[in-house]
């Protein structure tokens, strides 16, 4: 799971990074609240760290435009800001939980897992896309009500890309969240490549609608086109 940590005190944050990482988490970090409300507008988390207090774009700014955007991922604010009245406002503004500081690192990652777990269970378990219908569960594919035989990477891409669907994703994204690959030397751009382009001829071959699309120099994207 890849989690954003928007806290602007550094020894914190690498803590934060440091410890959660151990725990198997993915973990990138914003100091300033402009610089995560940029990383959440720009790359796909599965949950946010929020503190309050911060340099410039305060944490309860940067949630309202969140939620007002239609943006849904799960944020925790991590603060030390103890009132009841900080509490009830953050909740009431779209925060899914409320931290404490000082805290106990345990409870932190109980409470990130939770809100992980409320995440997956809202998530429908079959997503549709055009006459594009994915079944998570079955980890079945079908187009136009014919099956599509995929092998189990190219079934991750392609849920992968219709959770995005409409954004772009590019191979760095793809890298992270597919191959789970952080710190690779070696890119990861052939390999991906031959797997877009497996996905794309057996998604799209034989329909006239094409759903799979390379954006140059970017990355890739699911969206409905009809070639000129």
């Amino acid at each position: 799971m890849r989690l954003l940590i928007v806290e602007d005190d550094e020894k914190t944050a690498n803590a934060l990074k440091t410890g959660l990482e151990k725990e198997a988490f993915t973990v990138a970090v914003a100091h300033t609240g402009e610089d995560g409300f940029f990383l959440l507008n720009t790359e796909p988390f599965d949950a946010v760290v929020l503190d309050w207090m911060l340099p410039g774009r305060g944490g309860i700014d940067v949630l309202k435009t969140l939620r007002a955007r239609g943006i849904k991922t799960p944020i925790l604010f991590l603060t030390a800001r103890d009132a009841v009245d900080d509490r009830v406002l953050a909740l009431k503004t779209g925060a899914d939980d409320y931290l404490v500081k000082p805290f106990a690192f345990t409870e932190l990652v109980a409470r990130l897992h939770s809100l992980l777990r409320r995440a997956t269970a809202a998530e429908p378990l079959k997503k549709a896309f055009a006459d594009l219908v994915v079944d998570l569960e079955a980890r079945r594919v079908w187009r136009a009500d014919k099956r599509i035989e995929l092998t189990p990477r190219e079934f991750d891409l392609l849920f992968y890309l219709m959770r995005q669907a409409g954004e772009v994703a590019t191979r760095e994204m793809l890298a992270k969240e597919v191959w789970g690959e952080t710190n690779r030397v070696t890119p990861l751009d052939n390999v991906i490549d031959v797997h877009i382009a497996h996905l794309r001829r057996k998604v799209d071959e034989g329909h006239a609608i094409k759903l799979v699309h390379t954006v140059r120099g970017v990355g890739f994207v699911l969206r409905e086109e009809t070639p000129a």
